[in-house]
């Protein structure tokens, strides 16, 4: 029975589960998004958000422990310079799975991991929030008189007289007659 396991072992020894996990963590840091199977990147998930949130905080002491994690000297500093960032002011939630067809080899279920600030299809539509207006009775004096002389105007063209239009049938006889060669 497992009674509080809820890490998942990925059918790995830890050793290699380690290695693993940090060679996930230094390919999503570098690259913004892998495709993994859905259990890898949940348990990946696990692993990396405290990283990036440790990132956020430029101390030796974070660097080293994060440099810990990831054995990888290049990952380190970009997730300290680019990526702290980008999600210094999020409080949390720094990636994103989104769940994609089964593998055709094994049928496994597979899906992508993300950085959520990288991603610029679902971030430029939570950036720019619309501002609101204040619907209020009556309206400001600036607008109603601006209002006033489009509606005289569009009373003047309506008087008009489409003197134009009694012309078109003789025009379109002259053109049937042209084409038949009269």
């Amino acid at each position: 029975m497992r009674h509080g396991n809820k890490n998942n072992h990925l059918g790995r020894t830890t050793a290699h589960r380690k290695a693993m996990l940090a060679n996930m963590a230094t390919s999503l840091i570098l690259h913004k998004r892998i495709t993994t199977t859905l259990a890898k990147a949940k348990v990946l998930r696990g692993y990396v958000e405290p990283l990036l949130t440790k990132s956020k905080n430029d101390t030796t002491h974070s660097r080293r422990t994060v440099f810990s994690y990831l054995q990888d000297k290049d990952a380190t500093s970009i997730l300290f310079r680019e990526v702290a960032e980008k999600i210094a002011n999020r409080p949390g939630g720094y990636t994103r799975i989104i769940k994609l067809e089964n593998r055709l080899g094994d049928n496994a279920e597979m899906a992508i991991i993300e950085l959520v600030d990288y991603n610029t299809v679902y971030g430029a539509d939570a950036a720019a929030p619309a501002k609101k207006s204040t619907r209020r009775r009556g309206g400001s004096g600036a607008k109603a008189k601006t209002a006033a002389p489009v509606a005289e105007e569009a009373v003047v063209v309506e008087d008009v007289k489409e003197e134009p239009a009694a012309e078109a049938p003789a025009t379109s006889e002259n053109e049937e007659n042209a084409e038949k060669g009269e």
